[in-house]
């Protein structure tokens, strides 16, 4: 039932009628537990090819199509070397209890810088876990564990972060169902910057599609 940034395409409302319609007492689900992460990524390159790209296409300005590229967010593989804070948990999901009302949801994060760098993008990827056998287990589609279906979700910004070692991003999340249709998710990032070399604050509606 896992999509990407684990909610897509609402899978997940149809495990949880089933196990309200079906589950027996006691039952068990697998996974039962997921948690997802948000970090901060330097993408200049993939940038400069997908978003920028579109200032200039061959002396024609583009940027209308720009706007619509930044705001979709894109699945891909992150490069581990790429990620330049720590990552946070922003949801966590009990799938023996938690109903559909919750997959719509809202949290505030923090995040430090680990070095010297940029922050184009803010990466998102999540963990789930068996934790109703024997011996506990799991799988990671983290950036620094080995590859999956899932890859990541990148949110490219709408302009670039120059951040020092140890400065903090203030960012918050909102994630719901598109209303037009429920396998669509619309996502608004909040940021708020305030470093050595830049300061910003804004808001970005995404659309993921």
């Amino acid at each position: 039932w896992m999509g990407y940034f684990l909610l897509y395409e609402s899978m997940l409302d149809t495990v949880l009628y089933a196990r309200d319609k079906w589950l027996v007492p006691d039952g068990l689900i697998f996974p039962d537990k997921a948690v997802m992460y948000i970090g901060g990524m330097e993408d200049a390159q993939v940038r400069g090819e997908r978003i920028d790209f579109w200032d200039d296409v061959y002396g024609f300005d583009m940027t209308p199509i720009k706007d619509m590229a930044l705001k979709e967010p894109v699945v891909d593989v992150v490069d581990s070397k790429a990620i330049v804070t720590d990552a946070v948990p922003i949801l966590h999901i009990d799938i023996l209890t938690c109903t559909k009302e919750d997959l719509a949801f809202q949290s505030s994060f923090q995040l430090q810088s680990n070095r010297n760098d940029y922050v184009h993008a803010l990466v998102a990827y999540f963990e789930c876990a068996f934790t109703q056998v024997h011996k506990p287990l799991g799988f990671s589609t983290s950036p620094f564990a080995r590859y999956t279906h899932w890859k990541q979700t990148v949110f490219y910004l709408t302009e670039p972060i120059t951040v020092c070692e140890g400065e903090i991003l203030q960012g918050d999340i909102e994630c719901q169902q598109n209303k037009k249709n429920n396998r669509d998710l619309d996502i608004l990032l909040k940021l708020k910057f305030d470093g050595k070399h830049s300061q910003i604050e804004n808001e970005t509606d995404y659309r993921l599609r």
